[in-house]
């Protein structure tokens, strides 16, 4: 039975309906002793719904990851890897143009494969 109760106490809900009675005007110390829960964590329950809303009642613990929350990071990661192949692609392309146009350029060689340039001097 404990810790069922250990349970719901973490639950979102039970922490709004015990905020909401004591934004009601209910004595604090009697919640605290009816629901069994600290004062101090009571308050920190109140200050968390004033400031956030129920959104700032989360339950204790890890999150739970919907599939929703999976899914659209699924989809983000699918998204940055098709651009970086996109990226890949246009440097990949851009180095074919480059060597196909050196290659045009490069003149045949004439000749037997000797120097070009004068003869050097005897020292």
């Amino acid at each position: 039975m404990k810790s069922k109760r250990k349970r719901e106490r973490r639950m979102a809900g039970f922490k709004e309906r015990a905020v909401r009675r004591m934004l009601a005007g209910e004595s604090v110390s009697r919640l605290s002793r009816e629901l069994k829960v600290r004062r101090s964590l009571l308050y920190r329950w109140r200050d968390a719904y004033r400031k956030e809303g129920a959104t700032g009642l989360r339950p204790i613990g890890r999150p739970e990851w919907s599939l929703e929350k999976k899914a659209k990071k699924a989809e983000d990661r699918i998204t940055e890897l098709e651009c970086k192949i996109g990226q890949q692609a246009m440097v990949i392309d851009f180095l074919r143009r480059a060597f196909r146009r050196v290659g045009e350029l490069r003149q045949p060689s004439k000749g037997d494969g000797g120097t070009a340039s004068m003869e050097r001097s005897k020292p």
